[in-house]
């Protein structure tokens, strides 16, 4: 497309001539004659950005850079004009490189720019003993990264990959983006080193910052029988005394989930009917949802 100015004279009424300037305005939307150099730039919030464009025409009228973030005025006279943003203070920006040439055209071309950050932190989480054969969700937070569209999550065991996960995000600032493995624990997996790795795919690759890693853990994985002999002995979780016949409950929770016994606290008879007695609560609790509750009369 050309930018292409014409007077054109119109008869606007019987035996009246008027001039009319119409000015039909476009922008090419191909310019092989403009080269940017890079023709993309990868960059860090906050960093220098630089780029220069070069022109094969014969002759201009002057080339320009087109920004929000700080252009370069129509420059007369030159065939290369370079552009530079001290500090990259937006997320989401492509500068245009431009020239005028004497028929009135105006050649363009885009400098794609990508604005990115590192995630603030990458850590794991829901992070216990495992039994043999039960489904844990692990979850990697990867706090304050942009852009996510760009964001890989790399799960690691060892020296596999277990699993990898890209997001659908349109945001080019910085949020944060959570990943979720779920795994079948398996005895095998014992002493295993996890982790996540937060990467963000850029180009070019070799100006994309490094991985950050979370802190690697090692899983302990109990078969059910070693489960359920760590806390095969009876355990006082609660010991009161209790002055007052009447219903009381007894809950203990642990990995496996959360279980309530409920008893009955009544007057004692016979020796142990003086008004000096106590009655004692001692509430025991093992693995599995079993507990084990006593009234002690003193």
């Amino acid at each position: 497309m050309k930018i292409i100015i014409k007077k054109v004279l119109k008869n606007l009424s019987a035996g009246k001539l008027k001039s009319t300037m119409l000015l039909f305005c476009a922008v090419s939307s191909s310019c092989p004659q403009l080269e940017i150099s890079p023709p993309r730039v990868v960059v860090r919030f906050g960093d220098s950005l630089s780029a220069n464009c070069t022109s094969s025409f014969n002759q201009t009228e002057g080339m320009g850079w087109e920004s929000p973030y700080g252009g370069v005025d129509l420059t007369q006279g030159v065939s290369s004009l370079h552009f530079k943003i001290n500090n990259v203070s937006g997320w989401a920006m492509e500068p245009m490189c431009y020239v005028n040439l004497p028929d009135g055209e105006q050649c363009t071309k885009m400098l794609p720019v990508t604005v990115y950050k590192m995630p603030d932190s990458v850590s794991l989480k829901n992070l216990n003993r495992m039994v043999e054969g039960q489904q844990y969700a692990i979850q990697c937070d990867i706090v304050n990264v942009a852009p996510a569209r760009n964001l890989s999550v790399l799960w690691h065991k060892g020296n596999k990959i277990l699993f990898s996960q890209t997001f659908d995000e349109s945001r080019p600032s910085p949020v944060n983006k959570s990943s979720v493995l779920t795994l079948t624990a398996h005895r095998d997996d014992d002493g295993a080193e996890l982790w996540c790795e937060a990467k963000l795919n850029l180009w070019p690759e070799a100006q994309g910052p490094p991985t950050m890693p979370s802190k690697s853990h090692n899983v302990t994985v109990l078969s059910a029988q070693e489960a359920y002999k760590s806390q095969d002995e009876n355990q006082p979780i609660l010991t009161r005394p209790f002055e007052h016949p009447g219903v009381y409950a007894c809950t203990a929770s642990n990995s496996q989930g959360t279980v309530t016994k409920y008893f009955t606290v009544s007057k004692p008879s016979g020796k142990f009917s003086s008004p000096h007695s106590l009655h004692y609560l001692s509430c025991y609790a093992q693995l599995f949802s079993m507990i084990f509750c006593s009234v002690i009369l003193f």
